[in-house]
């Protein structure tokens, strides 16, 4: 067996053990260059391996590995079927872009001596994510899941700005009762059938499926997930943790962290628990589509009314969360691909308008409305990168946001939700408002009589921007590749096709 035979069987192990040690090491390189490169090398190799896991489940199958020879359900295995492969992609994509945006961001807004912690931590966050995603334990889940969350915490409270502190305290205290209701849900399931192996558990579940310790697990874990997804009316912990966390910090959880708990939700209610257990014996499509809709209305009505354009995007976060609920809440092959295309699509508009107005902040210092008066004319790349981005979220034609709308509207009239179709349209009317005020204060307001002069900001941090503002506009022309990872894995969790 070849060296790259080896490195290609192992590939479920690296994708997780490369990013752990990579992060401590972090704590060594002092030099603000040396922990950046490191920390930009290791996001590269993550993303090849994604990559090259996706290309492996796309030729042969689902990927089972078992972690010290232990076969499950006994020992712990990471499996990667084309739901992991497709949260694979995304968290491992982002990550590599914000990580060239990051050299001068962060000496912006971090002091320097925490610059090695700082990348650390991002490096830690990484490994969490990607660990939710690709292991086959149901308490590994769990595990990773405060791994990403505690280096979450610490990448919020990193900002200067004094709020990040009690921001990131609030996420704390919503973060651990969401983990704590998930726990106590694995728990309850464990004790019901005496596995934690997610096959296992999905074969187990059923004879005892309507059992009080099930149903209360299902409950805990319910309320849990929708905690860590921030699906209204559980949000308040997002605003303030977008808001006030470093830009980088806010493009890179926004992207990936809500995404990773969407999984979570996939992977629980539809291949352990069981579509047919979870939406029809338990009535959660009829909860799971109100608050969906509520938090799309509300949510959006309220970014309206914001002055911070981060937390205006913070609201539209979960706006768009909502969106992606409601298509999964429908059950249907159409509506799954429109929520799992949608988690795609609002990963490459949030990262892109996030990393926007970090490099706002870079050079006016600020992201208040008032203070980005007229700052179109004088960073004309960044913000017409915005205007994409915003036209994508909105869902214009011909970009990626419009593509998983589209899907999205489908799903509603083959269901026949005619009323809930055209609340959708209109609530898209209302994202229309809130990105025309930020157009309209950059492009058609003079900048204040005090500020300075402002120029554009360089090449490492304008590449990353226009490459995801250039993927919103790709992918909504060529939707091949994201409409058939979406579409493959929604078939997957119904149980359709191989």
């Amino acid at each position: 067996m070849t060296a790259l035979e080896t490195i290609v069987m192992h590939l479920p192990a690296l994708q997780i053990a490369v990013p752990l040690i990579a992060a401590p090491l972090c704590i060594l390189m002092r030099g603000i260059y040396l922990s950046w490169f490191w920390t930009r090398f290791v996001t590269v190799i993550v993303f090849v391996m994604s990559c090259g896991l996706a290309w492996q489940v796309h030729k042969t199958g689902v990927i089972s590995y078992e972690l010290g020879g232990w076969a499950a359900p006994w020992g712990i295995e990471y499996r990667v079927d084309r739901l992991n492969a497709y949260v694979l992609l995304i968290v491992s994509t982002i990550g590599m872009m914000v990580v060239p945006f990051a050299f001068r961001s962060v000496q912006k807004e971090i002091p320097e001596d925490r610059h090695h912690l700082f990348y650390a931590a991002f490096l830690l966050c990484l490994t969490g994510l990607l660990g939710i995603a690709i292991t086959g334990d149901a308490f590994n889940v769990f595990v990773f899941l405060e791994i990403s969350s505690l280096s979450s915490y610490a990448l919020i409270a990193m900002g200067r700005d004094r709020r990040a502190l009690t921001a990131a305290f609030q996420y704390l205290v919503m973060g651990t009762i969401g983990a704590t209701f998930i726990l106590i849900g694995i728990g309850l399931m464990y004790q019901m059938t005496g596995t934690l192996n997610m096959a296992d558990l999905a074969k187990r579940l059923p004879a005892v499926a309507e059992t009080r310790p099930i149903m209360a697990a299902f409950a805990f874990f319910t309320v849990g997930v929708c905690l860590k997804l921030a699906l209204f009316p559980l949000h308040m912990w997002l605003p303030g943790a977008y808001a006030y966390a470093p830009s980088v910090v806010t493009a890179f959880i926004a992207a990936t962290a809500t995404k990773v708990s969407i999984y979570i939700l996939l992977r629980f209610f539809f291949t352990i628990f069981g579509a047919e257990f979870s939406f029809d014996v338990l009535p959660l499509t009829g909860v799971l589509v109100i608050l969906s809709v509520m938090a799309i209305v509300a949510a959006s009505t309220s970014a309206i009314f914001q002055k911070n354009v981060k937390r205006l995007l913070a609201y539209s976060s979960v706006a768009q969360i909502g969106y992606i609920i409601l298509g999964i809440s429908l059950v249907t092959v159409t509506g799954l691909t429109s929520g799992l295309l949608h988690m795609f699509n609002h990963a490459l508009m949030k990262g892109a308008l996030f990393l926007t107005l970090g490099a706002v902040y870079y050079r006016v210092g600020s992201v208040e409305m008032e203070a980005m008066r007229g700052v179109g004319r004088q960073m004309p790349l960044t913000m017409f990168a915005f205007v994409i981005a915003g036209l994508s979220l909105i869902g214009v034609p011909m970009t990626a946001g419009f593509i998983s709308k589209w899907y999205l509207l489908t799903a509603l009239f083959q269901m026949g939700w005619w009323p809930v179709a055209v609340l959708i349209l209109a609530s898209s009317l209302l994202a229309v408002v809130y990105i025309w005020k930020v157009v309209e204060v950059a492009y058609f307001q003079t900048p204040l009589p005090d500020a300075k002069p402002v120029k554009e900001v360089t090449f490492s941090m304008l590449m990353p921007i226009w490459v995801l503002a250039g993927a919103n506009v790709y992918f909504g022309i060529d939707t091949r590749l994201p409409v058939g990872l979406a579409g493959g894995a929604a078939k997957q969790l119904l149980g359709i096709g191989g």
